[in-house]
């Protein structure tokens, strides 16, 4: 057996937050694969997330050796700088009182997430998730498609080697596929243009 490191935490970290955010969605309704609940999707996300990781897991222990790099000053000095930013923005947008629900803790996380992105070697998984963060305070009120406009863009800074066509073509393709099956075929009700033009 060769052990691989970076596989092995890997997909425990896929594992640990699967079972964190099939834990939180317990609170919702599932549905069904026709008429889905707030639960559903995240439910099958979780659940995906969790046999990836698993498959991952497992197979960390027949493809190594291939060890953790080490990391730079500036690496481990964005963990907690990460940290400190998710708190930050989380307690400042929900001071200000113009954010409810869920909002503060998505501006938290684009906080965080932009925090850990200023080491090089965080960055792209930074900044992948801080789109996800924009795509999730821009939905309500910003539509489907601006929404993942936005989540391509940011995210396309977390690979230097990235081209305007590629992302531009991306944005095109998840704008017709989301629209086609979240709103044309299972009629999820999320704005697909900003509000302030639909009203």
């Amino acid at each position: 057996m060769r052990p691989n490191t970076k596989n092995l935490i890997s997909g425990g970290i896929f594992i640990l937050v699967a079972a964190i955010g099939l834990w939180l969605n317990t609170d919702h309704t599932l549905g069904s694969a026709r008429r889905m609940g707030p639960g559903y999707m995240p439910m099958l996300s979780f659940g995906l997330l969790g046999a990836l990781g698993a498959i991952v897991f497992l197979g960390g222990f027949f493809n190594g050796p291939d060890k953790l790099e080490k990391w730079t000053s500036l690496e481990v000095a964005a963990v907690p700088i990460g940290i400190v930013a998710f708190f930050v923005g989380y307690f400042l947008a929900d001071a200000s009182g113009l954010f409810t629900g869920w909002y503060p803790l998505g501006w938290g996380c684009l906080a965080g997430c932009l925090g850990l992105s200023i080491a090089p070697g965080w960055r792209p998984i930074g900044l992948v998730h801080a789109g996800l963060a924009v795509f999730g305070l821009m939905l309500e009120q910003m539509g489907l498609m601006l929404s993942i406009t936005a989540m391509c863009i940011v995210a396309s800074f977390g690979d230097t080697t990235h081209r305007v066509k590629g992302v531009i073509g991306m944005i095109i393709f998840l704008c017709v596929l989301c629209y086609l099956v979240f709103i044309y075929e299972l009629d999820i009700r999320v704005p697909v243009w900003p509000v302030f033009l639909t009203q």
